[in-house]
Protein backbone atom coordinates (compact mmCIF):
# COMPACT_ATOMS: atom_id res chain seq x y z
CA UNK A 1 0.00 0.00 0.00
CA UNK A 2 0.56 3.67 -0.20
CA UNK A 3 3.32 2.83 -3.47
CA UNK A 4 2.03 4.91 -5.85
CA UNK A 5 3.57 8.51 -6.08
CA UNK A 6 1.62 11.63 -5.29
CA UNK A 7 3.05 13.35 -8.33
CA UNK A 8 3.39 17.37 -8.64
CA UNK A 9 0.11 18.88 -10.87
CA UNK A 10 -3.58 18.92 -9.44
CA UNK A 11 -5.20 16.77 -7.33
CA UNK A 12 -9.29 17.43 -7.31
CA UNK A 13 -10.59 17.19 -3.69
CA UNK A 14 -13.98 15.14 -4.09
CA UNK A 15 -17.32 16.60 -2.24
CA UNK A 16 -19.83 13.22 -0.92
CA UNK A 17 -22.81 13.99 -2.17
CA UNK A 18 -25.75 12.83 -0.29
CA UNK A 19 -29.64 12.18 -1.10
CA UNK A 20 -32.09 15.26 -1.00
CA UNK A 21 -32.38 14.85 3.31
CA UNK A 22 -29.06 14.18 4.04
CA UNK A 23 -29.47 10.60 5.23
CA UNK A 24 -27.99 8.58 2.94
CA UNK A 25 -24.78 8.66 0.33
CA UNK A 26 -25.62 9.54 -3.45
CA UNK A 27 -23.74 6.99 -4.73
CA UNK A 28 -24.60 7.36 -8.17
CA UNK A 29 -23.19 11.34 -8.09
CA UNK A 30 -20.26 10.14 -6.44
CA UNK A 31 -19.79 7.89 -9.26
CA UNK A 32 -20.16 10.28 -11.96
CA UNK A 33 -18.36 12.89 -10.06
CA UNK A 34 -15.36 10.54 -9.96
CA UNK A 35 -15.37 9.90 -13.91
CA UNK A 36 -15.58 13.94 -14.70
CA UNK A 37 -12.59 14.69 -13.05
CA UNK A 38 -10.89 11.65 -14.56
CA UNK A 39 -12.06 13.21 -17.79
CA UNK A 40 -10.95 16.68 -16.81
CA UNK A 41 -7.53 15.12 -16.62
CA UNK A 42 -6.43 16.01 -12.79
CA UNK A 43 -3.37 14.37 -11.58
CA UNK A 44 -5.14 12.81 -8.99
CA UNK A 45 -7.93 12.73 -6.54
CA UNK A 46 -8.27 12.84 -2.77
CA UNK A 47 -11.19 11.55 -1.23
CA UNK A 48 -13.18 12.26 2.51
CA UNK A 49 -10.98 15.13 2.82
CA UNK A 50 -12.59 18.29 4.59
CA UNK A 51 -14.77 19.02 1.47
CA UNK A 52 -15.98 15.32 1.17
CA UNK A 53 -17.68 16.30 4.53
CA UNK A 54 -15.66 12.83 6.32
CA UNK A 55 -16.07 14.16 9.59
CA UNK A 56 -20.30 13.76 9.33
CA UNK A 57 -19.47 10.31 8.00
CA UNK A 58 -20.12 6.75 9.93
CA UNK A 59 -17.56 4.08 9.39
CA UNK A 60 -19.31 2.15 6.92
CA UNK A 61 -20.07 5.57 4.88
CA UNK A 62 -16.00 6.37 4.74
CA UNK A 63 -15.77 2.54 3.45
CA UNK A 64 -18.51 2.86 0.88
CA UNK A 65 -16.98 6.16 -0.21
CA UNK A 66 -13.54 4.59 -0.83
CA UNK A 67 -15.03 1.50 -3.02
CA UNK A 68 -17.10 3.57 -4.94
CA UNK A 69 -13.72 6.12 -5.57
CA UNK A 70 -11.59 3.18 -6.39
CA UNK A 71 -13.83 1.67 -9.09
CA UNK A 72 -14.46 4.99 -10.79
CA UNK A 73 -11.29 6.44 -10.79
CA UNK A 74 -9.44 4.74 -13.93
CA UNK A 75 -5.65 5.10 -13.58
CA UNK A 76 -5.84 7.83 -11.45
CA UNK A 77 -3.92 7.54 -7.73
CA UNK A 78 -6.00 8.21 -4.58
CA UNK A 79 -5.28 9.89 -1.55
CA UNK A 80 -7.73 9.28 1.25
CA UNK A 81 -8.11 12.02 3.90
CA UNK A 82 -8.21 10.69 8.00
CA UNK A 83 -10.12 13.00 10.70
CA UNK A 84 -9.16 11.87 13.41
CA UNK A 85 -5.98 13.30 15.27
CA UNK A 86 -4.94 10.76 17.91
CA UNK A 87 -2.85 8.30 16.86
CA UNK A 88 -5.65 5.02 17.20
CA UNK A 89 -8.25 6.62 15.70
CA UNK A 90 -6.04 7.69 12.58
CA UNK A 91 -4.95 3.21 12.14
CA UNK A 92 -8.40 2.65 12.78
CA UNK A 93 -9.99 5.02 10.15
CA UNK A 94 -7.08 3.66 7.71
CA UNK A 95 -7.57 -0.16 8.53
CA UNK A 96 -11.45 0.57 7.47
CA UNK A 97 -10.91 1.36 4.10
CA UNK A 98 -7.54 -0.02 3.26
CA UNK A 99 -8.86 -3.30 1.67
CA UNK A 100 -10.91 -1.50 -0.42
CA UNK A 101 -8.68 1.02 -1.98
CA UNK A 102 -7.24 -1.20 -4.35
CA UNK A 103 -3.46 -0.58 -5.82
CA UNK A 104 -4.27 3.42 -6.56
CA UNK A 105 -3.73 3.98 -2.92
CA UNK A 106 -1.43 6.73 -2.75
CA UNK A 107 -1.64 7.60 0.61
CA UNK A 108 -3.57 8.86 3.88
CA UNK A 109 -3.98 12.14 4.17
CA UNK A 110 -3.39 12.94 8.15
CA UNK A 111 -3.92 16.28 9.82
CA UNK A 112 -1.30 17.83 11.95
CA UNK A 113 -2.03 16.92 15.66
CA UNK A 114 0.70 18.72 17.53
CA UNK A 115 3.25 21.93 17.34
CA UNK A 116 5.62 19.87 18.69
CA UNK A 117 7.62 17.79 16.38
CA UNK A 118 8.85 15.91 19.06
CA UNK A 119 5.25 14.87 19.43
CA UNK A 120 4.29 14.42 15.61
CA UNK A 121 7.16 12.33 14.52
CA UNK A 122 6.03 9.32 16.71
CA UNK A 123 2.22 9.84 15.67
CA UNK A 124 3.18 9.70 12.17
CA UNK A 125 5.78 6.82 12.41
CA UNK A 126 3.36 4.73 14.49
CA UNK A 127 0.38 5.34 11.72
CA UNK A 128 3.05 4.27 9.12
CA UNK A 129 4.08 1.53 11.11
CA UNK A 130 1.06 -0.11 11.95
CA UNK A 131 -1.09 0.32 8.51
CA UNK A 132 2.03 0.23 5.81
CA UNK A 133 0.23 3.38 4.10
CA UNK A 134 2.44 6.94 3.11
CA UNK A 135 1.35 9.81 4.41
CA UNK A 136 0.36 13.12 2.86
CA UNK A 137 1.13 15.54 5.93
CA UNK A 138 -2.37 17.61 5.98
CA UNK A 139 -1.39 21.52 7.77
CA UNK A 140 -5.39 23.02 8.01
CA UNK A 141 -5.13 24.92 12.05
CA UNK A 142 -8.96 26.36 11.13
CA UNK A 143 -9.71 22.74 10.91
CA UNK A 144 -7.66 20.31 13.55
CA UNK A 145 -6.92 23.09 15.87
CA UNK A 146 -3.53 22.66 15.91
CA UNK A 147 -0.50 25.58 14.71
CA UNK A 148 2.78 24.64 13.41
CA UNK A 149 5.46 26.84 12.76
CA UNK A 150 6.63 26.23 8.98
CA UNK A 151 10.16 25.86 10.42
CA UNK A 152 9.26 22.59 13.25
CA UNK A 153 6.93 21.38 10.04
CA UNK A 154 9.99 20.85 7.32
CA UNK A 155 11.83 19.41 11.04
CA UNK A 156 9.23 16.63 11.73
CA UNK A 157 9.26 15.76 7.64
CA UNK A 158 12.94 15.77 7.40
CA UNK A 159 12.44 12.95 10.02
CA UNK A 160 10.14 11.03 8.07
CA UNK A 161 10.00 8.66 4.85
CA UNK A 162 7.10 7.85 5.26
CA UNK A 163 5.60 11.34 4.41
CA UNK A 164 5.40 11.67 0.89
CA UNK A 165 3.63 14.96 0.45
CA UNK A 166 2.67 18.09 2.39
CA UNK A 167 -0.54 20.08 1.98
CA UNK A 168 -0.69 23.40 3.17
CA UNK A 169 -3.30 25.55 4.56
CA UNK A 170 -2.40 27.68 7.21
CA UNK A 171 -2.52 31.30 6.72
CA UNK A 172 -1.04 33.28 5.36
CA UNK A 173 -0.47 30.65 2.97
CA UNK A 174 2.26 32.33 0.54
CA UNK A 175 4.83 32.48 3.53
CA UNK A 176 4.17 28.94 4.75
CA UNK A 177 4.61 27.97 1.27
CA UNK A 178 7.83 29.56 0.86
CA UNK A 179 9.16 28.06 4.03
CA UNK A 180 7.40 24.38 3.18
CA UNK A 181 9.38 24.61 -0.53
CA UNK A 182 12.30 25.33 -0.09
CA UNK A 183 13.35 23.31 2.75
CA UNK A 184 11.31 19.94 2.21
CA UNK A 185 12.58 17.49 -0.70
CA UNK A 186 8.84 16.19 -1.19
CA UNK A 187 6.16 18.04 -2.83
CA UNK A 188 4.25 20.83 -1.11
CA UNK A 189 0.56 21.42 -2.44
CA UNK A 190 -1.57 24.85 -1.99
CA UNK A 191 -5.14 24.48 -1.00
CA UNK A 192 -8.14 26.81 0.21
CA UNK A 193 -9.98 26.41 -2.59
CA UNK A 194 -7.08 27.95 -4.80
CA UNK A 195 -7.21 31.46 -3.36
CA UNK A 196 -3.21 31.48 -3.17
CA UNK A 197 -2.47 29.74 -6.18
CA UNK A 198 -0.62 31.83 -8.59
CA UNK A 199 1.46 33.31 -5.60
CA UNK A 200 2.25 29.45 -4.20
CA UNK A 201 3.15 28.36 -7.47
CA UNK A 202 5.73 31.48 -7.88
CA UNK A 203 6.92 29.81 -4.26
CA UNK A 204 7.74 26.83 -5.06
CA UNK A 205 4.13 24.78 -4.59
CA UNK A 206 4.30 21.66 -6.92
CA UNK A 207 0.29 22.38 -7.47
CA UNK A 208 -2.87 21.99 -6.04
CA UNK A 209 -5.16 19.56 -3.82
CA UNK A 210 -8.39 21.28 -3.37
CA UNK A 211 -12.28 21.47 -4.05
CA UNK A 212 -12.79 24.54 -6.71
CA UNK A 213 -15.60 23.41 -8.66
CA UNK A 214 -13.72 24.14 -12.12
CA UNK A 215 -10.60 22.04 -11.35
CA UNK A 216 -10.51 22.80 -15.28
CA UNK A 217 -9.04 26.03 -13.93
CA UNK A 218 -6.67 24.87 -12.07
CA UNK A 219 -5.17 22.42 -14.34
CA UNK A 220 -4.91 25.34 -16.95
CA UNK A 221 -3.00 27.27 -14.26
CA UNK A 222 -0.59 24.66 -13.34
CA UNK A 223 0.22 23.53 -16.86
CA UNK A 224 0.76 27.74 -18.13
CA UNK A 225 3.15 28.23 -15.15
CA UNK A 226 5.19 24.98 -15.83
CA UNK A 227 5.22 26.35 -19.49
CA UNK A 228 5.79 29.71 -19.25
CA UNK A 229 5.64 31.17 -15.78
CA UNK A 230 3.80 33.33 -13.22
CA UNK A 231 2.48 35.61 -16.19
CA UNK A 232 1.08 33.08 -18.42
CA UNK A 233 -0.33 31.36 -15.40
CA UNK A 234 -1.70 34.65 -14.57
CA UNK A 235 -3.75 35.37 -17.98
CA UNK A 236 -4.75 31.68 -17.02
CA UNK A 237 -6.30 32.12 -13.78
CA UNK A 238 -7.39 35.81 -13.96
CA UNK A 239 -10.73 34.91 -15.09
CA UNK A 240 -11.71 32.54 -12.66
CA UNK A 241 -11.31 34.65 -9.62
CA UNK A 242 -13.99 35.71 -9.09
CA UNK A 243 -15.84 32.33 -8.57
CA UNK A 244 -13.05 31.27 -6.55
CA UNK A 245 -13.34 34.08 -4.00
CA UNK A 246 -17.12 33.57 -4.33
CA UNK A 247 -16.86 29.98 -3.35
CA UNK A 248 -14.04 30.02 -0.16
CA UNK A 249 -17.12 32.12 2.08
CA UNK A 250 -16.24 31.04 5.58
CA UNK A 251 -19.41 28.63 6.51
CA UNK A 252 -20.98 28.12 3.78
CA UNK A 253 -17.76 27.11 1.01
CA UNK A 254 -18.52 23.58 0.84
CA UNK A 255 -22.71 24.46 0.38
CA UNK A 256 -21.45 27.38 -2.47
CA UNK A 257 -19.14 24.09 -4.45
CA UNK A 258 -21.93 21.19 -4.08
CA UNK A 259 -24.23 23.79 -5.80
CA UNK A 260 -21.91 25.02 -8.30
CA UNK A 261 -21.15 20.95 -9.16
CA UNK A 262 -24.91 20.26 -8.80
CA UNK A 263 -25.13 23.00 -12.06
CA UNK A 264 -22.62 21.92 -13.93
CA UNK A 265 -24.93 18.49 -14.09
CA UNK A 266 -22.60 16.47 -11.55
CA UNK A 267 -24.17 16.44 -8.80
CA UNK A 268 -28.23 15.61 -8.56
CA UNK A 269 -28.38 17.99 -5.24
CA UNK A 270 -26.48 20.22 -2.87
CA UNK A 271 -27.56 19.04 0.40
CA UNK A 272 -24.71 19.80 2.81
CA UNK A 273 -24.27 17.86 6.33
CA UNK A 274 -23.95 19.67 9.75
CA UNK A 275 -22.66 21.39 11.26
CA UNK A 276 -22.16 22.87 7.44
CA UNK A 277 -24.59 25.23 6.56
CA UNK A 278 -26.67 25.25 3.56
CA UNK A 279 -26.19 27.88 0.90
CA UNK A 280 -28.81 30.69 0.84
CA UNK A 281 -30.95 31.19 -1.12
CA UNK A 282 -30.38 35.03 -1.86
CA UNK A 283 -26.70 33.44 -3.02
CA UNK A 284 -28.05 31.36 -5.82
CA UNK A 285 -27.93 33.38 -9.27
CA UNK A 286 -25.12 35.15 -7.84
CA UNK A 287 -23.32 31.73 -8.14
CA UNK A 288 -24.28 31.00 -11.19
CA UNK A 289 -23.62 34.64 -13.08
CA UNK A 290 -20.12 33.80 -11.77
CA UNK A 291 -20.07 30.37 -13.35
CA UNK A 292 -21.37 31.53 -16.10
CA UNK A 293 -18.71 33.97 -16.69
CA UNK A 294 -15.61 31.22 -16.11
CA UNK A 295 -14.04 29.63 -19.53
CA UNK A 296 -16.05 27.16 -19.42
CA UNK A 297 -19.20 28.58 -18.11
CA UNK A 298 -21.17 26.99 -21.15
CA UNK A 299 -21.25 23.64 -19.59
CA UNK A 300 -23.66 24.62 -17.03
CA UNK A 301 -26.31 21.68 -17.62
CA UNK A 302 -29.05 22.65 -14.94
CA UNK A 303 -30.96 25.82 -14.42
CA UNK A 304 -30.09 28.26 -11.37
Amino acid sequence: MGATAVQPGVWGVLATPFSRDGSALDEESLDREVRWYVERGVTGLTALGVFGEAASLTAAERRRVVEIVAAARGSLPVVIGVTSLDTAGAIAEIRNFADVAGDGLAAAMVQINSSNPGELVPHLEGINRSTGVSIVLQDYPAISGVRITPADLVMAVEWLSSVVAVKSESSPSPAAMAVLASGLQVPVFGGLGGTCLLDELSLGAAGAMTGFSVPEGLVEVVAAFRSGGYEAARAAWLPYLPLVNFEFQQGIALAIRKESLRLRGVLAGATVRAPAKPLPDALRGLLATHLAQTPHGDEILVSA
